[in-house]
């Protein structure tokens, strides 16, 4: 590989944090296309292995909030992307915010940065900032804590963005695909200025170039103005739906709005709030100046239509790059599966299921690698389904954030209340739970070859309780893995035989 393959060619060097996330997993391509050279700085750098764009940067271990992984990982860097927020409840998160971009600007100016970009969120004229919502007032200020850093900053200010697999887009498309009747609250009539995601990468590219004299905000937005409401309504005629029925009353609070949210969609409440909160103003453009430096080509920027188009057909042809839940969960647990045996963390509850199967290897890993999503998970599905209601109603995440990719999974995707921990072609899939538990749990499947020749599965459920309420969870829930973990092992084999011989991969061999 050379080293420009490697991201470290003869162009400019870009740090781009959040790459784990929705934007930044798009951005990255972008800048290695339009041939700058590309760092990540990422937590787990193991999630973005499998991207189509791995060999072509340089990815770093850190994070935002330790000081010292974000100085070595902005050493040499022309421009910095700060595309990262912390998400929860209360003022906790707003502190975090607060802390981790006074670090970064720091640490920037130290290193000789020569521009720092922010991506955050418009807000609504005339408007107190103490009458945001939490997570529009900290985005506000993190852009400012940036703007004053010494480091010439540009903040772009987005409202919705529409593109396939963002937050705003799946939301606006399961609330307009699954509810032919609506009753919805009153921001339904709020105006809102959507953006195309292709302009907001666009924007960001095009702000590594800025002059060093330009350090200030701009409202970036598509050439729509328009309630939600339209929105729903433009929506269902572009994707061929009857004319919606919508009724706003004025009992939903932004608070019951998330939970009706999360249940409706694949959004959980924790990630609908903070939408439909920015969602009780006005959020419009007040200016384009963002073309004076970024000049808009033609058919840019572009229309709400056409950005549900375009996202509808990404969604249909199973191309989505990145999706919302590319980005971790808060509060899920970050730390892999310990691969000592004799792991000292405390106790490892396991449930170990194997079976010879009468099919190739690739015939079995064919089935494991579609594990979820539409294809369900092989066992009791009234099981899985009550346990993502629940899931749901405890604010989790729950089983509809589906898969990415009807086929194929990646280290770092998200599958249902799953996130892929190591995935290992025709050999090993382990899923690591996101959803809420008193302790860590993560699921192995193996496909394999004994020494008679045989293909065999084999499948292990790990269990890492939390104090006396994780032991007590395990062993109440124990009667019931015969069911669920024990059907899911003889389904998959069955699967697997029925299927017929899939082409065999030279990684089987490898």
């Amino acid at each position: 590989m050379t080293a420009a393959e490697h991201g470290t060619g003869p162009g400019p060097l870009c740090l781009v944090t959040g790459a784990t996330g929705y934007i930044g997993g798009r951005l990255v391509p972008e800048l290695l296309d339009a041939g700058y050279r590309v760092r990540c700085l990422a937590r787990s750098p193991g999630r973005l292995r499998d991207h189509p764009w791995a060999g072509r940067a340089e990815v770093v271990r850190g994070d935002v909030t330790d000081p010292a992984s974000v100085a070595a990982a902005l050493d040499g860097v022309d421009v910095a992307y700060y595309l990262v927020h912390a998400l929860g409840k209360g003022r906790g998160f707003e502190e975090t915010d607060r802390a981790a971009a006074r670090a970064f600007g720091e640490r920037a100016r130290a290193a000789g940065v020569r521009r720092v970009v922010y991506l955050g969120g418009l807000t609504p004229a005339g408007v107190p900032e103490r009458e945001l919502s939490p997570h529009l007032r900290s985005r506000a200020e993190v852009g400012r804590i940036l703007l004053d850093s010494g480091v010439p900053t540009t903040v772009l200010r987005a409202a919705v963005v529409i593109g396939s697999g963002s937050a705003s887009f799946e939301m606006l498309r399961h609330l307009t695909e699954r509810l032919p009747v609506m009753v919805t609250p009153r921001w339904v009539h709020t105006r809102i200025q959507p953006v195309a995601v292709r302009d907001v990468l666009r924007a960001l590219v095009g702000s590594a170039a800025m002059p060093e004299d330009v350090s200030r905000a701009f409202d970036i937005g598509g050439p729509d103005v328009l309630t939600y409401r339209d929105m729903m309504v433009r929506y269902a005629a572009v994707a061929g739906l009857p004319r919606r029925v919508i009724v706003p009353v004025p009992v939903l609070t932004p608070g019951l709005s998330s939970h009706w949210v999360g249940l409706v969609t694949p959004v959980p409440a924790g990630i609908a709030r903070p939408l439909t909160e920015s969602l009780r103003h006005e959020v419009v453009c007040r200016e384009h100046d963002i073309a004076h430096h970024v000049p808009d080509p033609p058919g840019h920027p572009i229309g709400f239509d056409e950005a549900v188009r375009l996202a509808l057909k990404r969604v249909r042809e199973a191309e989505v790059a990145t999706r919302w839940s590319s980005a971790s969960v808060p509060g899920a647990p970050s730390d892999p599966l310990p691969t000592d045996p004799d792991w000292a963390g405390g106790s490892l509850y396991t449930d170990v299921r194997e079976r010879t199967v009468d099919a190739s290897r690739a015939s079995l890993w064919q089935v494991i690698e579609g594990i979820g999503g539409e294809n369900g998970w092989y066992s009791f599905p009234l099981a899985w389904t009550v346990r993502g209601l629940l899931d749901r109603l405890t604010g989790g995440v729950g089983l509809r954030r589906g898969r990415r990719d009807a086929a194929r999974l990646r280290a770092g995707d998200s599958l249902d209340f799953w996130r892929v921990e190591e995935i290992e072609r025709n050999h090993l899939l382990r899923l690591r739970a996101e959803m809420r538990l008193p302790g860590l749990a993560w699921l192995e499947m193996y496909a394999e070859t004994d020494g008679a020749g045989r293909t065999r599965y084999r499948q292990r459920a790990l269990f890492h309780p939390h104090g006396l309420l994780g032991h007590l969870y395990w062993w109440a829930v124990a009667p019931f893995h015969a069911v669920v973990f024990g059907g899911m092992a003889r389904n998959i084999a069955r699967t697997a035989e029925r299927a017929g011989p899939a082409p065999d991969s030279p990684e089987l061999y490898t």
